[in-house]
């Protein structure tokens, strides 16, 4: 004789009919190092400065766009960036100095299933590798989170970019899985691995990030415990 089972058991739990808003160009997402703002063609020029050269092409290794040509080109392309939704493009500010110091784009929205990306992330080297940097994520993460309210959040990228995979990991998003031969980028096979963050696991993610990026927690901008400890308690 068979055991009874539940709908959530057959079927899963039924989901609370609370609709995520895609995201928008009017907003300004502000922390204590970093301001994201829509882009625009008047960012062209500072971050054209920090990104263009035979010794800044690497940022540009993993990325769909190519490293810009001109000036006048890269402009052109924030144009269209910022004319463009799903993706919905995003300039990263500087608080200190408030010049633009990086890209990211909000991407491949499910409204029905309420699934949104972090993509195309552009990081200049006076970006990287610093507190600024962390805080980029956690705004974005609250903002698709807390007032978008999505359901899942998602980071992909190729199997051989090394780094993405140990930031994804590092910020908390969840290893999924590789989808072998997911696509053709730049007429090579990409394997792309799936990473991803659920509304569920947002508060402890959240205050993982803010417990790290608190001041109490850099002495002379050296960090004092890494971001997943503050996770794991």
């Amino acid at each position: 004789m068979s055991t009874p089972t539940s709908n959530d058991e057959k079927f899963g739990p039924l989901v609370p009919d609370t609709p995520a808003n895609p995201p928008t160009y009017d907003i300004k997402l502000t922390g204590h190092h970093v301001t994201i703002v829509p882009v625009h063609p008047i960012h062209a020029e500072a971050l054209y400065a920090q990104v263009s050269g035979p010794s800044n092409a690497s940022l540009f290794d993993y990325l769909f766009d190519d490293p810009p040509e001109s000036l006048s080109a890269f402009r052109a392309s924030l144009a269209k960036k910022a004319e463009t939704t799903n993706p919905w493009t995003y300039t990263i500010l500087l608080n200190t100095t408030s010049q633009p110091v990086g890209l990211a784009s909000l991407m491949r929205m499910e409204l029905p299933n309420r699934t949104i990306e972090i993509g195309s992330i552009l990081y200049t080297p006076t970006l990287q590798r610093t507190p600024a940097a962390t805080e980029v994520q956690y705004l974005f993460a609250s903002y698709v989170f807390d007032t978008l309210r999505f359901r899942r959040y998602e980071w992909k990228c190729n199997d051989l970019n090394k780094p993405s995979i140990r930031a994804a990991k590092r910020l908390g998003f969840v290893y999924e899985g590789t989808f072998r031969q997911h696509m053709i980028a730049r007429g090579r096979n990409r394997d792309t691995a799936w990473f991803a963050m659920l509304d569920g696991e947002w508060e402890g993610v959240k205050r993982g990030f803010e417990g790290w990026l608190a001041e109490g927690n850099f002495e002379q901008g050296v960090q004092k415990r890494r971001l997943e400890e503050f996770r794991e308690g």
